[in-house]
């Protein structure tokens, strides 16, 4: 039997499952509990940012508790762990941010969204430079549950659907507007770099133009550099074999966003040149070098 190594929430055991019925063959849930678990009330950026989701349940899979990982895509480093190899990504469920309470037309002057997410924050005060924000952390449920207690909470809209919650959201946010996190709504299936027999089964379930666009987005983010503690976003679309994708880098309080949309055939290559155009034609670097000397 398989074993896959999975953070015990109700969304990862789902994503875990998901990734068992495409494989279709029993597999063994290695539960573990990761940094992001632990710390329930600290924004993730005080925790480590990304990856404290990840890092124990890759270590199960190092130390050969589990054949495999499942990770939501968003939540991996933009460069792979030594050992590891990202083995499959199968088809992308909803990359979109969803907002449950009312629309963003609708929100009164001065409203108060909680999102967790300094991304979701600078686009939306860029656009509505009246809203007030507020952090929230936790399960699909939990932040579902606090939604009465703002004017409305931003998530993921594949959450939603995953759990079968997305009428609930009030709004799905065209991702040229709000432009979402890097690999998001994406599934990551890691395992040993050297076990060729679970590389072969990983591969049969990976699909080929969520790949190409979740390579596309990591790679503009690898570029940019892995501890960039900027806003950052990215969107990639296979259309007729063609890699389209929208990339943003903002500042803080989302009184400068950058965004570069740029399409082409080869995905790292695409990601390293609109990181190069944001940075270096658009003034990302001075955006950078500013949040390094602050």
């Amino acid at each position: 039997m398989l074993r896959a190594a999975t953070r015990g929430s109700e969304l990862a055991l789902w994503q875990a499952r998901h990734v068992a019925s495409l494989l279709a063959e029993p597999v063994e849930e290695v539960v573990v509990e990761t940094t992001g678990d632990r710390n329930h009330h600290l924004p993730i950026w005080a925790i480590g940012g990304r990856g404290v989701f990840v890092k124990e349940v890759q270590a199960a899979v190092l130390d050969g508790r589990a054949d495999f990982a499942v990770h939501s895509a968003k939540d991996l480093p933009a460069l792979s762990v030594p050992g590891l190899v990202l083995a499959a990504v199968p088809e992308r469920g909803d990359a979109r941010d969803a907002l449950v309470g009312r629309t963003l037309e609708d929100l009164p002057a001065g409203a108060r969204l909680a999102t967790g997410a300094v991304r979701r924050r600078a686009q939306l005060a860029s656009l509505r430079p009246d809203l007030t924000f507020a952090g929230i952390r936790g399960n699909v449920d939990t932040r579902l549950a606090k939604a009465t207690q703002f004017s409305g909470v931003v998530m993921a809209a594949a959450a939603l659907e995953r759990l079968g919650r997305v009428e609930e959201a009030a709004e799905l946010f065209d991702p040229r507007l709000i432009v979402p996190q890097v690999a998001q709504g994406a599934l990551a299936v890691e395992c040993r770099e050297d076990d060729d027999g679970i590389r072969e089964k990983l591969a049969a379930i990976e699909h080929g133009p969520s790949r190409r666009a979740v390579d596309a987005e990591r790679a503009y983010l690898a570029e940019l550099g892995g501890g960039c503690d900027l806003p950052v976003g990215a969107h990639a679309q296979v259309v007729d074999g063609t890699i389209r994708m929208t990339a943003v880098l903002a500042t803080l309080d989302g009184r400068i966003v950058i965004r570069s949309t740029h399409q082409g055939d080869e995905p790292e290559e695409l990601g390293r040149s609109s990181a190069s155009e944001i940075l270096d034609e658009c003034g990302g670097r001075w955006l950078l070098e500013g949040a390094s000397r602050a």
